[in-house]
């Protein structure tokens, strides 16, 4: 049968079923109950399937798509990576009374030093037509008796391999707030048995939330890089909520005057 037939036979099967569920439907209020106890074993099957299929296709045909990794990044950018939580769906997608070390996928994981935990964490999917990022991070503090909170990411060995102290680091962020708060970035960088560490503030009253660390003033030892990863520090956290819609990271050489 050619595909053309195909797609007509299929047509058709598709508007009979439509009709005669629609017909079930109408005539339920005097259908003979035990026709329609089977009718509504069949639909609720038919419902499980109908619905596992309409969230699926909603999240595929979403904007932006799944497993997106397009964001800006300078000309000469020689690595540039968006974290998994922000590029596709995750097993667990949120974790409630957060304890100190607890991972949300395999590259972000919450540190804190609060004695009861009311922190939630919540991989959002964002919708909205300005995102690039196809999911985005929620983290809701409610009351909050500890001194920090940070959220680290872990860079992969694609963005430490080759690391020199002529390179800039960038990372861009999208941040949404309950109330103003102060949030600090800090890369850290292990470099045999020592650890560089580079401190900037976010500047969340700028449209574009961007900082960079540039390695030169650094005393990192290029031969001996073994991890780099970036803290995200909270200060004054509580009784608010903060929606990382995106966060990304490039590399480039320094341009030489």
């Amino acid at each position: 049968m050619s595909k053309l037939g195909f797609r007509f036979l299929d047509g058709k099967i598709y508007a009979r079923n439509i009709q005669r569920w629609a017909r079930a439907a109408r005539m339920a209020a005097t259908t003979d109950l035990s026709l329609l106890r089977r009718q509504r074993s069949r639909a609720r099957l038919l419902k499980t399937h109908l619905d596992r299929l309409i969230h699926t296709a909603d999240e595929r045909l979403a904007l932006p798509k799944v497993g997106s990794n397009s964001f800006p990044k300078p000309h000469n950018a020689d690595w540039s990576w968006r974290p998994e939580l922000w590029r596709g769906s995750l097993p667990t997608p949120g974790l409630s009374s957060v304890q100190t070390k607890s991972m949300l996928g395999d590259e972000v994981t919450l540190f804190h030093d609060c004695e009861f935990s009311e922190l939630t964490l919540r991989q959002l999917r964002n919708l909205r037509e300005e995102d690039l990022a196809p999911y985005g991070l929620r983290l809701d503090v409610f009351k909050f008796d500890g001194s920090f909170l940070s959220l680290v990411v872990d860079l992969p060995d694609a963005g430490v391999k080759g690391l020199k102290r002529s390179h800039l680091l960038r990372m861009d962020a999208i941040v949404e707030m309950e109330k103003p708060l102060e949030i600090f970035a800090r890369l850290n960088i292990r470099h045999g048995p020592n650890t560089e560490q580079i401190v900037r503030e976010l500047p969340l009253s700028e449209e574009n939330i961007r900082v960079e660390f540039d390695l030169a003033y650094s005393n990192m030892n290029e031969k001996r890089v073994e991890r780099a990863w970036i803290d995200l520090i909270f200060e004054g956290p509580q009784m608010n909520q903060v929606i990382l819609r995106d966060l990304t990271f490039s590399r480039r050489p320094r341009a030489h005057l």
